[in-house]
């Protein structure tokens, strides 16, 4: 027995101190509490790092080639009915125990510094180890009983951060958004689970599996029922990993702080349902339907992400419908029956977007001096641009993340991305043609945030009070120069050391406000007294670097533990040793075998449409191109003197269902939101003033036949049995009437 296994059921709890003890200080003790808030940013990563370690030794263990473990405590047994808690130890769980762990520590370090000056400080490292809580007691369950309670607080953990900023209304309505989306996958989760235990009666995993199959391949199961039962299951993955149409919820998200954004798209909340999939994977594999309908969802999702990417202008917004396309590829595989290529996806890509998130939290930290704390601002890719020379280092680790994404060798997703793609083919020449064409979109929408940011000049424009000018800061910056005239009301900035004629608007040197400069409104201006620093775009500090600086690493090396090396008696693949309990599981060959000649052609096709995609990508928005765009080479369309309408349109078209999210949220609003409205206030309606009415209605009759029977009774006896014998007589007239006549 492996030295760790018996005490894995310790790595959920290890992150709970840091949630409880924050909670009861800021309950019983908060100046204390606060005043030592930067300690418990160093417990967390230091919690987190245990359980790293405890993760690593899993790994290693399964690696080596151990078997799947499972350790069960009975909770509740009446009759034929047992409930039993306990943890599974096999390769998924070490997997993404890893994932978890390293993902959750670099996310953590960064955040010390990204939310230092908010006051929130605290709640948000509390939320943030529970939610680190929450998803390591979800990888590890044994049956579905336990991961649904781990599956629900995940949920609420992500509606408390998606809401941090809870005091901004359009982040209170994207937790609601969040919240609701996914009770709709998570009420099909829970009806699938209870389907489930009526065919299996087991929530056991191993149990369920065994007899699941038994079952099927004995044709003594209802398949229909079997299939609505899975794909209730699947429903709950739909919502959780953000596949279509119950994706909403994802791009909304980016209204929680940016590391996040970082924890939810890349290695927790959204691979949940990455995860359930997998977990569930031998029962799936059992119903061809389900396994196409997983596959169907998958290419949908992978185009729908791809399209709605390409005219965000919001840079985390564009990362989020990234992250949905690359979730659509994961789920395709895993709908192939790709299971070593799904699980390597997820592996290259948890750490490609994180890095990729993170550095957009270092792009947003560099412009919010300049542009206000302003998400529309601070996040809107048209104000950006020419930030190279302020921000190098994020410059770079972003262009990484970036060319991974893409599937440029030898980075992360290029292996990853390349062996789907190959499996799709294989699989359908229809959804292979799909997934390489939305490899060329993804290379060409990433590139466009990469250009919009960092390419040309910075692109923010100031207009004077009174609406009469405008401005722009790369006029200044890059090619204006000013003259230092103290008595010219036209000088734009004045420097404080007169002997310098020139002036460049961002520098480190300190400047006063020229005449001219106070009739506009500098919403980026820091005051100290009655002088004025213009802050610049600057890099991010050293610990927010750091986080970065290894996502870059991982980036750069994590995609060759898929690469197989076999040379004669010498083999080496880490990852399908990593997973051989689990292929073996699945009744498959563990030994995972390439062509390399067939590789490096499929390697080529798909490396040029990425190119491809680059390539468009920097003719229109690269400042290379700039000079060709300006000689207008849509005239090349031109037919009689007359522009291309036809290719106009479409492209409005193209633009048009891309920013507006493919009237997706248009349609739900319409036809679901304000119908299930309407029908709440009919049901209002009917409720109010039928069924209170009747029930009012009877009590208001009553007090008024009693009040008008009080002035009946007199005393006089033959005045009450006159008027009982009137009741009875006409009381059995109406029963003749009616029974005998």
């Amino acid at each position: 027995m492996e030295r760790t296994y018996p005490y894995a059921w310790i790595i959920p709890f290890i992150p709970l101190p840091v949630t409880v003890l924050v909670g009861l200080g800021l309950l019983f003790v908060p100046n204390a509490t606060k005043n030592l808030r930067r300690m418990w940013a160093f417990i967390s990563v230091l919690l987190l790092s245990i359980a790293l370690l405890f993760s690593i030794d899993i790994s290693i263990q399964q690696i080596k080639g151990s078997s799947v473990c499972q350790y069960l405590w009975s909770w509740t047994i009446n009759n034929d009915f047992s409930l039993e808690f306990g943890y599974l130890i096999d390769s998924l769980t070490s997997i993404m125990l890893i994932l978890i762990t390293t993902v959750g520590i670099m996310v953590l370090i960064y955040s010390d510094n990204y939310m230092s000056h908010d006051q929130g400080y605290l709640r948000f490292f509390a939320y943030l180890n529970f939610f680190n809580a929450s998803m390591l007691g979800l990888v590890t369950s044994s049956n579905l009983i336990q991961i649904y309670i781990f599956w629900e607080l995940v949920g609420m953990c992500s509606y408390l951060l998606i809401g941090f900023w809870f005091t901004r209304p359009i982040a209170a309505n994207a937790c609601q958004k969040a919240f609701v989306t996914n009770r709709v996958g998570d009420f099909g989760l829970l009806l699938g689970i209870l389907g489930l235990y009526w065919i299996t009666g087991s929530f056991e995993f191993r149990d369920l599996f065994k007899i699941f199959n038994i079952l099927v391949h004995n044709n003594t199961i209802n398949l229909f029922f079997a299939a609505l039962c899975a794909s209730l299951l699947f429903l709950g993955a739909i919502a959780k990993s953000a596949q279509f149409p119950l994706h909403v919820w994802l791009p909304d998200a980016m209204e929680g702080p940016t590391p996040i954004s970082a924890l939810i798209h890349a290695a927790t909340m959204v691979a949940a349902g990455i995860f359930l999939v997998a977990r569930l994977f031998p029962l799936f594999i059992d119903l061809p339907y389900i396994m196409y309908f997983i596959s169907l969802i998958g290419i949908i999702t992978v185009l729908l992400g791809a399209t709605l990417a390409l005219a965000q202008r919001d840079i985390k917004r564009s990362l989020a419908y990234s992250t949905m396309s690359q979730l659509g590829y994961i789920m395709l595989a895993m709908g192939i029956g790709s299971y070593r290529a799904a699980l390597f996806h997820l592996i290259t890509h948890a750490y490609s977007k994180a890095l990729l998130f993170l550095g957009s939290g270092s792009i947003i930290h560099s412009m919010e001096p300049i542009v206000g704390y302003s998400p529309d601002k601070s996040q809107n890719m048209v104000l950006m641009g020419g930030l190279t020379k302020y921000v190098p280092i994020t410059k770079t680790t972003f262009l990484l993340g970036t060319l991974s994404l893409c599937g440029i060798p030898p980075l992360a997703c290029f292996w990853s991305k390349d062996e789907i793609l190959n499996d799709s083919w294989l699989y359908s020449p229809i959804f292979a043609i799909i997934a390489y064409s939305t490899a060329g979109l993804t290379a060409f929408y990433m590139f466009r945030v990469y250009l919009l940011t960092f390419d040309g000049h910075l692109r923010i424009h100031f207009t004077n009070l009174n609406g009469a000018k405008s401005r722009s800061l790369y006029s200044i910056s890059i090619w204006g120069k000013e003259e230092s005239n103290l008595n010219n009301p036209n000088c734009f900035l004045s420097e404080i050391n007169k002997n310098d004629e020139k002036v460049f608007f961002f520098s480190k040197k300190k400047y006063k406000m020229g005449n001219y400069a106070k009739n506009i409104m500098f919403s980026f201006s820091i005051y100290f007294g009655n002088e004025i620093l213009f802050p610049y775009p600057h890099e991010s500090d050293s610990t927010m670097l750091l986080s970065i600086y290894v996502l870059g690493l991982f980036t750069l090396f994590v995609g060759f533990i898929g690469i197989p090396l076999d040379q004669g008696i010498i083999y080496f693949d880490i990852l399908s040793k990593w997973l051989t309990p689990s292929i073996n599981l699945l009744h498959k060959n563990s030994h995972y075998s390439v062509d390399w000649y067939e590789f490096v052609i499929n390697a080529i096709f798909s490396v040029s449409i990425a190119l491809f995609g680059i390539f468009i990508a920097s003719f229109l928005y690269g400042s290379v191109f700039s000079s060709f765009r300006s000689l207008d080479l849509i005239n090349s369309f031109e037919t009689k003197g007359q522009k291309s309408i036809f290719l106009d349109r479409i492209l409005n078209v193209i633009y048009n269902w891309s920013y507006n999210r493919g009237y997706i949220d248009n349609f739900f609003t319409l036809y679901l939101t304000r119908n299930i409205r309407k029908l709440s206030e009919l049901t209002h309606s009917f409720d109010k003033r039928l069924i209170d009415g009747i029930t009012n209605g009877v009590g208001v009759a009553s007090f008024f036949v009693g009040e008008g029977i009080k002035y009946v009774g007199g005393g006089r006896i033959s005045s009450y049995l006159f008027v009982y014998l009137s009741y009875v007589s006409i009381f059995l007239v109406g029963i003749y009437y009616f029974f005998v006549l």
